[in-house]
């Protein structure tokens, strides 16, 4: 069913473009009359290996015959492999399984207030984050989320969140009071205009939190498993996060999240404070634990950063072809920014209409996250798109 219009039995609550997709494999995705689109988006930082790759697809029907879902109540084994997994690849030391980014950072906020008041002893609860930042969906997340337009009509907010410039150390240091628990930030503000972190702040905020007994909350929804070019984005940074948020990615389009965090933190966790119905069932701990393996197996950051570097050479030549319209190309791996002088949003739908899907990240940022398999034509396919797009604005 073809449509230009919002369907009568869904809420409006999507700017939905005028497509509607039905079939996708490696990095090309169709529509219902045929048309064929590269995605150049990932379905939002997600597909990072492509769509349906096939050693996931074997690996879930192996589990689709086997066991679909069982209760948090017994031992799920898929679970313990997959947080073996990331405790490995993080440094970090335990997990806990969701579905969502949302649901992964609404675990973040209430690990880190847990931890403040159970584990330490304190009366403290509030949590600092940062202008243009985005954590989620839910009333704690949207709250903790730097951008006033995803609060709008949903007053009264949770307590407990200050918002502060990001990349100002000194605004962090005025927040700081009695009552801070944590300190929460993306290294790489995707939705929020692809703003990365400065190195030297980052380990500032470490510094700082150590000082002061908080714990530093990573948001690696969209930069973590390989977006950025290493597992998690915290690893650019050479520091060492109390706790992490993980989704998008992990399950190469399968839903799930997770909070992975050290065991000092995560035992703020006891039984029957925490839980979730569906979170990290077998399904989602295979499609995990496939992902984990593939990228493992077949050395996806070393292709990451390959494509890194062809998506680079290419953005500097659109830089060259358009220096009235394009200012500036920053983030990192493949989550990255095109910043123009003009609106995004026609540029974005040229490309569209041409047949290359690409996001926006604010009114002037045309975000790209290509899958971590794209080839060197699909880049300059993308980008030669782009320029044209350009042209035509």
């Amino acid at each position: 069913m073809h449509t230009t219009t919002a369907p009568v039995h869904l809420m409006n609550n999507y700017a939905r473009w005028p497509i509607s997709l039905v079939k996708g494999q490696g990095n090309q995705v169709w529509d219902d009359q045929g048309k064929q689109y590269l995605d150049f988006t990932s379905g939002i930082a997600v597909t990072s290996l492509g769509h349906v790759p096939p050693k996931l697809t074997a690996k879930l029907h192996e589990q689709l015959d086997t066991l679909w879902h069982c209760s948090n109540l017994v031992h799920v084994p898929q679970q313990e492999i997959l947080a073996e997994k990331l405790s490995r690849l993080s440094g970090l030391d335990q997990a806990f399984f969701c579905n969502s980014g949302a649901e992964a950072n609404e675990g973040l906020i209430k690990l880190a207030r847990r931890y403040a008041q159970k584990i330490k002893g304190t009366d403290r609860y509030e949590i600092i984050s940062f202008e243009q930042s985005f954590h989620g969906r839910t009333l704690a997340t949207l709250t903790a989320t730097g951008q006033e337009k995803v609060k709008d009509g949903f007053a009264p907010l949770p307590q407990g969140f200050v918002t502060v410039p990001y990349n100002d150390l000194d605004a962090v240091k005025s927040a700081i009071t009695d009552k801070t628990c944590a300190i929460m930030l993306e290294l790489v503000q995707g939705e929020g205009g692809v703003h990365p972190a400065e190195e030297a702040w980052v380990k500032a905020l470490r510094e700082l939190c150590d000082a002061h007994g908080l714990l530093l909350l990573i948001d690696e929804i969209q930069t973590g498993i390989g977006r950025t070019g290493t597992w998690f984005a915290f690893q650019h940074y050479d520091v060492k996060p109390d706790a992490i948020s993980l989704a998008k990615g992990l399950g190469s389009g399968f839903p799930i999240g997770a909070v992975v965090a050290t065991k000092e933190v995560a035992a703020a966790f006891a039984p029957g404070t925490h839980g979730t119905t569906f979170g990290g069932n077998p399904l989602a701990a295979t499609a995990g634990i496939a992902t984990l393996a593939t990228m493992e197996e077949e050395q996806i950051l070393e292709r990451v950063a390959h494509i890194h570097d062809v998506l680079i050479k290419e953005l500097e030549k659109l830089k060259a072809e358009h220096p009235d319209k394009v200012v500036t190309v920053r983030g990192k791996g493949l989550l990255l920014g095109v910043e123009l002088t003009i609106p995004a949003g026609e540029p974005v739908a040229y490309a569209r209409e041409k047949g290359v899907i690409m996001l926006m990240a604010g009114p002037q940022v045309v975000r790209l996250l290509p899958s971590f398999v794209t080839t060197d034509d699909e880049v300059k396919q993308a980008i030669t798109v782009l320029s044209e797009a350009l042209s035509q604005v």
